[in-house]
């Protein structure tokens, strides 16, 4: 009974948080982006004590269910292992194996130090709801997009407009290469070994497993019941049933309720040891360890908390071809509205895509830069960043982009715009233009005289720097190609009116 109910807890947890990385129209946010805010990364970098310290209360009272039914990569690790034991004869396959510590610590050490040192790019790697957040975008969002745009089709057809074409395209190549390698070496992972990942490599599970020693209901094995059959250690996943030894590692155990199901004898059980002095025997072996593993993991708790922390071608007039756009090389990377600023915006984001995922206007993308690999950045050439629009602040959960309304937003100033003349089509086709001035949403581009003294002369764009907010669309709009005339450089700091 426990097992079923922790499947169809987990089927409609992991159902629940995919649909938010494929719903880029955010209707469903309101109801279920609370999922996202209780992952337990995300959760630290937000500084939201409260579900950072339910997260360790839970652990303390149940074991790392939250790796059994929160997370989504240990749940996605989960479904690749049962259809593994679906093969003839693999059903029973696992044993014990000792706990690799020097492994574990070692990339628990390699994380806080990445977070520490503000290297969002190695957080991001092996961030469990990041790599799997970013499998998501990368990989299944695109078939989500393209059978959207196949059903909006047949709509039109039919006379109907429920649906909306989106347009798909590879927002970046190093995120999707990433996005791949991870998956296959979590599917291969769990095919062969269940929860290798979870209990060698992932930090999350590292920093619960501290708590989860002395979890107060746990599965236990009732030595006069025993038969030393094996059964359940053959099915423990996480590989931490000794029954050699009588004995249950709780630092990987992940609560999947896999050992009751297939003890014939009752001999394995969830609940308060039977005996105290037995459950005070095994915590005793693990002796000072022990100890020093609760107390090193509270350190790196209050460590963690305290971190601020391809394109068609379109035709004009169906007879020129337009050139794409392409991305100008920007003196500070643009962060969304809500950063507070490019530092606060990279130590806090997870690269979960969430935010990318979201954004209706195809302004958000991974970053290329290898110091901030996989986080997102704002770049025009494919949208602007339109001041009604708040969704990326709606969604984010580590608090890398604060909520904030769209009149606020309209106050926050997150770059400004530069004019490069030798490429304004004014200068460069003499032809008058004025595109950027007229489409400028805060009146921010003024059109004057590129000679003061000729009152004939043609007129330029000009920058308002006191009044431009960076949201980019003089520079989408601009008609020079391939690149704008005008360049968004974001602020390090950003300002508020």
């Amino acid at each position: 009974m426990l097992k079923r109910i922790r499947q169809i807890l987990a089927a409609l947890s992991i159902t629940a948080v995919t649909l938010l990385f494929l719903d880029f129209s955010g209707t469903l946010h309101p109801f279920l982006g609370w999922l996202a805010k209780i992952q337990f990364l995300p959760a630290v970098l937000a500084l939201n004590l409260v579900v950072v310290a339910v997260l360790v209360v839970v652990t303390l009272l149940f074991g790392r269910i939250y790796c059994s039914v929160i997370c989504p990569l240990g749940i996605f690790q989960d479904g690749v292992s049962a259809l593994s034991a679906m093969r003839k004869g693999k059903k029973a396959r696992f044993s014990y194996s000792p706990e690799m510590k020097w492994l574990r610590y070692g990339v628990l050490v390699l994380f806080i130090a990445a977070l520490v040192a503000g290297l969002g790019a190695v957080v991001a790697l092996i961030a469990p709801y990041s790599a799997y957040g970013r499998m998501v975008q990368s990989l299944l969002a695109p078939v989500w997009g393209w059978g959207n745009n196949l059903l909006a089709r047949w709509a039109e057809h039919s006379g109907s407009y429920a649906f909306a074409t989106r347009e798909v395209w590879l927002k970046s190549l190093p995120t999707l290469a990433v996005a791949v390698v991870t998956l296959v070496i979590l599917v291969v992972l769990a095919w062969r070994n269940g929860r290798t990942w979870c209990n060698t490599v992932c930090p999350v599970g590292t920093v619960l497993s501290f708590f989860s020693r002395f979890a107060l209901l746990r599965p236990f094995i009732d030595t006069e019941k025993c038969k030393k059959c094996h059964a359940c250690e053959k099915k423990c996943k996480a590989s931490c049933i000794d029954i050699d030894h009588m004995k249950v590692d709780y630092s990987r155990c992940v609560d999947c309720f896999d050992c009751l199901e297939n003890c014939k004898f009752g001999a394995m059980r969830y609940g308060l040891p039977a005996r105290r002095k037995a459950a005070a025997e095994t915590a005793g072996k693990e002796g000072d360890n022990g100890r020093r593993a609760f107390l090193a993991g509270s350190a790196v708790a209050l460590t963690s908390m305290s971190l601020h922390a391809q394109d068609d071608k379109k035709r004009d007039g169906g007879f020129a071809e337009i050139l794409p756009k392409r991305a100008p090389e920007r003196e500070v990377p643009v962060t969304p509205f809500g950063s507070e600023s490019v530092r606060a915006f990279y130590d806090h984001c997870t690269a979960c895509q969430l935010c990318v995922a979201v954004c209706p206007n195809n302004v958000l993308r991974p970053s290329k830069d290898l110091s901030r690999l996989m986080q997102p950045e704002m770049s025009f050439e494919k949208g602007y960043c339109r001041p009604e629009c708040v969704k990326c602040s709606e969604v984010c959960p580590a608090g890398a982009i604060l909520k904030i309304t769209p009149e606020e937003k309209t106050q926050w100033k997150v770059g400004t715009a530069h004019v490069d003349l030798d490429l304004c089509v004014v200068n460069r086709d003499g032809v008058s233009c004025g595109n950027c001035a007229r489409h400028c949403p805060v009146g921010a581009i003024e059109m004057v005289l590129s000679d003061p003294d000729d009152r004939q002369s043609p007129h330029i764009p000009s920058v308002v720097e006191d009044r431009c907010i960076g949201c980019g669309a003089c520079e989408n709009l601009c008609p020079s190609r391939p690149l704008s005339a005008i360049t968004v450089n974001g602020y390090e700091i950003h300002h508020k009116d």
